[in-house]
């Protein structure tokens, strides 16, 4: 029989599950070996340890910034009580004795925390320390930190220390982060940036990526392209594992740590890394999005799946200031599983679907019992009442989360189509859906038009759009009229400087293909009456909502169509990889020359150098940009024709909502087409970067900060 595989979130919960339990393992999985995966694949499910009088083990939780943003994103403050955790601590804060407790520390193997940690045990805080950090210890500062407690004398209040591997961020199922802050793009590719900040962040991208390597259970054949800061990072994390493999007798991947025993000599069962430079496409930092996630993760604020809706107090009076509402999604938000990635007006009529079934069954319920009152129980089958009763409050805890639930996204999607309506969001979208259709006076005129939009950000990323995605030519007279208008609208040109110089770069790599289908661009079909319809069945439950009976009027606004059906860049490089008999030879050709590493294989790699080493060696044109290191083989006819079913990709510089949904879609859609069902090989694809970002933090943060140093 085939176990289904665990999601990376369902594995890194796992892991976390197991820390909370004090590292224990139940007898019947337990191997000896720590944070293993079992031999099928699967973490093996931890059960909540007792103390001697069979009750829970209660304990304290104290976490760095990193520690508490790897489990927030996956756990809530119930999750942790279930597993004894009666107060959680930032490592920073000022903390009280609580001396008859023990504590449990999730954080990075840094010099200052490590300092604080040594501060608690010679105070006695706590009873005793189960210290857990979230990468490998170097071994240098576990050597201090040994001696700074034997000098305290404080050993014996430490129970536990091990290495998690840990140091990543999970926001949805196969969707993860470094959590490396909105920099790194920057720090890539300006020349301001020091050669020791180039150096730490490449090291700690090494380091996050090693960690999802071992959470996955698999060793991955490793692919990218060559030259910049992937192919430095792809030769450091080759050199990482295989060091990690000959150096250690009980290695994460040796034994049971493997998913299945075929990895270790069949390269094809064996997962494919593929790492590219942010430059390989710009186009999904800057797109307007229509499906929910992305429009979420791009309209409102959102931060490790915790959602901010700001919205006026008193919406006739706005100088009375605004409030703040936050809502968190959960893995076991139904609605946001089933939704996320789907074409927005689908979803605001999958609410009122919702709201309907659950008005339905509340009915059925009272219906049943007829316990309108308690006058109506004092009848002669008062048993079928009763019988009725239980069956209601068993019910009831369900029917509450639903209706929290779809509460919550119907808030959302009121806050969204305000988004939208406002920032004509709809009309950008359907423009960049034919963005190479546009000629130089259409985005002209677009731009000089001031009904077109309230935010002159939106008009800037529909111009750099075009001007990436343009086989145009355009004069220097050309960007000079271009600037003015954007400038006019009241937008920022700083970023548009930088898009220049890598405008020829991203031209040669991008790949989106051709609309699979037409989408249909009108209001009147029958597939999306979805606004249309649902406009007046919805406006008596918004009624108490911030939008109020203006629903109707904002639903009415917005155009409805479906987005066209097509691979973005992303898509297309890991299809051909993944897939090179179903790939197009455009694709085929762009990654034929990608380098190919195989940590297992016996050929070694020599020296590595500093990755600061490769930015004088670089021949992009870009200033600070990473060059070539001359590092990794050419893959052979066999291997570039070798194919996967399962993919970890890696963007380095920022990742994208839309890569990550676009690269669900195709495969979903290719497993489909194959005939791949549950109990076969499914294709599936897991999506990280060095940080999830949002079109204004990227073009913003990172852009106009690199384009500002040309000025």
């Amino acid at each position: 029989m085939v176990t289904p595989s665990q999601s990376l979130r369902d594995r890194q919960v796992a892991s976390l599950e197991k820390i909370l339990n004090l590292n224990h393992t139940s007898p019947e999985s337990s191997t000896g070996q720590h944070d293993l995966p079992a031999a099928n694949g699967l973490i093996a499910k931890a059960t909540p340890i007792l103390n001697s009088e069979g009750d829970p083990i209660w304990k304290v939780l104290v976490f760095d910034d990193l520690g508490r943003d790897v489990i927030s994103s996956v756990l809530r403050v119930n999750d942790l009580r279930a597993w004894g955790v009666t107060i959680h601590l930032n490592l920073s804060a000022t903390r009280h004795p609580i001396p008859d407790v023990p504590v449990l520390y999730l954080v990075e193997p840094t010099a200052a925390n490590l300092a604080l940690i040594n501060q608690d045990l010679s105070k006695n805080l706590y009873s005793e320390a189960y210290i857990n950090f979230l990468s490998s210890i170097p071994r240098p500062l576990m050597e201090d930190f040994a001696a700074q407690v034997a000098e305290a004398g404080t050993a014996e209040s430490i129970s536990q220390v091990f290495d998690q591997y840990l140091n990543f961020i999970v926001a949805e199922p196969d969707l993860f982060s470094l959590g490396l802050g909105k920099e790194t793009y920057w720090t890539l590719n300006s020349a301001n940036a020091k050669d020791e900040e180039i150096d730490i962040l490449v090291d700690r991208i090494v380091s996050g990526l090693f960690s999802v390597v071992v959470t996955m259970g698999a060793i991955p054949i490793i692919r990218c392209p060559r030259g910049g800061a992937a192919e430095m990072i792809a030769a450091k994390l080759d050199r990482k594992l295989r060091d990690h493999i000959l150096n250690s007798k009980d290695n994460l991947f040796s034994g049971r740590g493997q998913r299945s025993a075929p990895t270790a000599v069949t390269p094809s069962s064996r997962p494919v890394l593929v790492i590219v430079d942010r430059n390989v496409d710009l186009i999904p930092m800057l797109s307007h999005s229509w499906t929910y996630q992305s429009l979420v993760h791009d309209v409102l604020k959102m931060h490790l799946n915790r959602i901010t809706i700001e919205s006026p107090i008193d919406e006739e009076n706005p100088s009375k200031g605004r409030t703040r509402k936050a809502y968190n999604l959960t893995s076991n938000d139904f609605f946001w599983a089933r939704n996320a990635g789907i074409p927005f007006p689908q979803v605001a009529e999958d609410i009122d679907t919702e709201l309907t079934k659950y008005k339905d069954d509340a009915n059925e319920i009272t219906r049943k019992t007829g316990a309108s009152s308690l006058e109506d129980l004092q009848t002669d089958n008062a048993n079928t009442s009763a019988q009725h009763l239980k069956a209601a409050i068993t019910l009831l805890p369900e029917l509450r989360e639903r209706k929290a639930t779809l509460d919550m996204h119907m808030n959302i999607a009121t806050a969204l189509l305000k988004g939208i309506k406002d920032r004509q969001l709809d009309n950008f979208f359907q423009i960049e859906e034919n963005i190479t259709k546009q000629t130089r006076a259409q985005m002209l005129e677009l731009l000089n038009d001031g009904s077109k939009g309230s935010e002159p950000l939106d008009k800037l990323r529909l111009f750099l759009i075009w001007f990436l995605s343009t086989e145009q030519e355009l004069s220097r007279a050309d960007m000079e009229r271009f600037e003015e208008a954007l400038t006019k609208a009241g937008a920022d040109t700083a970023a548009l400087n930088y898009v220049k110089r890598v405008r020829e770069i991203t031209r040669m790599t991008m790949m989106t293909s051709a609309p699979n289908q037409p989408a249909p661009a009108t209001a009147g079909g029958d597939l999306f009456k979805g606004f249309s319809s649902i406009s007046n069945r919805l406006t008596d439950r918004l009624a108490s909502g911030a939008l109020g009976t203006n629903f109707e009027n904002l639903i009415s606004g917005v155009k409805n169509f479906l987005p066209a059906n097509k691979d973005i860049t992303i898509t297309k490089i890991v299809e051909s990889l993944m897939d090179p008999t179903s790939a197009s030879s455009s694709a085929i050709a762009k990654t034929e020359d990608y380098l190919y590493f195989d940590p297992r294989s016996a050929n070694a790699r020599g020296t590595m150098p500093a990755p600061s080493q490769a930015r004088h060696q670089q021949s992009s044109g870009i200033p600070g940009a990473l060059g070539s290191i001359g590092q990794g083989t050419g893959a052979s006819f066999g291997q570039r024709r070798q194919g996967f079913s399962e993919a970890i990709v890696f963007t380095v510089g920022g990742g994208s909502m839309d890569e990550y949904g676009n690269l669900q879609d195709w495969a979903k859609r290719t497993s489909a087409a194959s005939g791949s069902t549950a109990g076969t090989s499914r294709r599936r694809v897991v999506y990280g970067s060095t940080e999830i970002l949002n079109a204004e933090d990227f073009v913003i943060g990172e852009l106009a900060r690199l384009g500002s140093e040309d000025r």
